[in-house]
């Protein structure tokens, strides 16, 4: 990691993937990236009141569990049936037409209509011939490509085979971890209301999002509108964002091992490689470069709750059983670059061994926001690695002055995130891949990107590119559902 104050203007090194220098959905709508266009629920946090949220837009949208997950209250409004006329509006009871008599040309009217009926009749057999209209009232499933009815989607009951049709149904809002379901019904996500609700739901819906039901903490009740007695759920799957940590100075050694807990590293035969994060005892998300050409899980080693290299090479660490990397990415481009190591065997969570949490949706994270990043990379580009875990304030940059051309003239894309100083001098370099880029919020610890690439190291004009986590927040949710 560098951390010196120097600054540069001209970039004699290229840093693609700042990579060790010896190793080289059921459809749902795309998440929205650190700085998205259209948030699809805006409202900001108010720290003073961590528990009141604003309610969707639909205030009357709440789902409300009994025994299980997929029984809803619906409410709609009352539809009348009665004609009705507008008020001071007259209509003649026996309205008298005029017209010149003309000739009668219903028989062309009924030969066209006719005509159009066959060759639309035509067509339609063609087209289901081809299998065009026969799933038209439904979704297929990607698996056994079974026809799935849409009011089967999200109803509590598999009809796919894979179970598709009920991943996604959940999912967790705001740094207060609110519950919400998703309504085939209404095509919108409603608030889970607290009435009748208990920990064995809460476990169930917490497995329906991807985790672990041994890593349940339990819910809350806190206050949204549109819910009997105002009452919505607050879910916690996972104790993640905790450390030990009193104080932070930008570009420092780490010198307790509570600070950074979710901080792992990745080696194979005792070599540092990459970096890591916990997100349960079970998952670490690294970059997609560290494991593109070194993608045999049982090479891989996890160190998890040291601060040097040192302890680490008498420690026996944890192996790897299963490596998913990102199917998109593109290591010309280091699009999509982002990947995920399942454990053989889960980490024992400790005050030194934590998760950090993963961004629920509705969180956005925006420049110029303070944020950390750790690692033992490389203190300089194509220098000496620490012994000892680094760590060093940066800030978010946006994407719009990360695409200037000064910078890096449009290669940001929404699966990537900027952050460090424009004047240079503190960055992520080599050894750093695939480490930890956070944000504090609502005193807990979030993970916002996955260190990935950068045109040398500290460079001016030059700053760290990192995968955009919120981005990949449903991706990295289906491929532990998944496995």
């Amino acid at each position: 990691m560098q951390r010196t104050d120097t600054t540069y203007d001209n970039v004699s090194h290229v840093n693609h993937g700042f990579q060790h220098e010896e190793q080289r959905p059921l459809p749902y709508a795309p998440p929205s990236g650190v700085n998205p266009a259209l948030p699809q629920y805006p409202s900001p946090q108010n720290p003073q009141y961590p528990y009141q949220i604003s309610h969707p837009p639909h205030s009357l949208d709440r789902y409300s569990p009994a025994q299980n997950l997929h029984q809803y209250t619906p409410q709609t409004a009352p539809v009348n049936t009665h004609h009705t006329v507008a008020h001071g509006l007259y209509l003649d009871a026996n309205p008298v037409h005029k017209a010149a008599p003309r000739r009668k040309k219903w028989p062309i009217i009924v030969g066209i209509l006719t005509t159009l009926l066959v060759v639309g009749g035509a067509i339609a057999v063609v087209l289901w011939f081809y299998g065009v209209f026969d799933c038209n009232l439904g979704r297929r499933c990607q698996t056994d490509n079974k026809c799935v009815g849409l009011s089967q989607w999200c109803n509590g009951v598999q009809d796919c085979s894979s179970g598709e049709d009920e991943s996604n149904c959940f999912r967790l809002f705001g740094s207060n971890f609110v519950l919400q379901k998703f309504s085939n019904e209404r095509k919108n996500w409603e608030n889970v209301c607290s009435n009748e609700w208990n920990d064995n739901l809460g476990r169930q819906a917490c497995e329906k999002i991807g985790y672990d039901r041994n890593t349940y903490v339990g819910f809350d009740e806190i206050n949204i509108s549109g819910c009997p007695s105002n009452k919505g759920v607050a879910l916690k799957c996972i104790e993640c964002g905790l450390n030990n940590m009193r104080r932070i100075v930008g570009g420092s050694t780490v010198t307790s091992k509570g600070t950074w807990p979710w901080q792992v590293s990745l080696q194979i035969s005792r070599n540092h490689v990459c970096g890591g994060s916990i997100i349960t005892p079970y998952w670490i998300v690294t970059a997609a470069h560290c494991v593109d050409e070194l993608s045999n899980a049982g090479a891989w080693t996890v160190y998890a709750g040291f601060l040097t290299r040192t302890e680490m090479r008498s420690a026996t660490g944890n192996s790897v059983s299963r490596i998913v990397k990102h199917s998109n990415f593109e290591p010309r481009t280091n699009e999509n670059d982002i990947a995920l190591m399942k454990l053989t065997h889960p980490l024992t969570m400790t005050s030194n061994v934590r998760p950090v949490c993963l961004p629920n949706e509705g969180m956005y994270f925006d420049a110029p926001r303070e944020c950390y990043i750790t690692g033992w990379g490389t203190l300089s580009s194509g220098g000496s690695a620490p012994d000892t875990l680094q760590e060093a304030k940066i800030n978010l940059i946006s994407r719009t002055t990360c695409n200037n051309r000064p910078v890096y003239n449009g290669r940001i894309t929404e699966t990537m995130i900027c952050a460090g100083k424009l004047q240079g001098g503190v960055d992520s370099c080599q050894g750093d891949s695939g480490g930890p880029l956070v944000v504090r919020e609502n005193s807990l610890w979030w993970l916002v990107g996955d260190t990935s690439w950068g045109d040398g190291c500290a460079f001016r004009n030059k700053p760290g590119v990192y995968g955009n986590v919120t981005y990949f927040r449903d991706w990295i949710y289906e491929q532990m559902r998944k496995y």
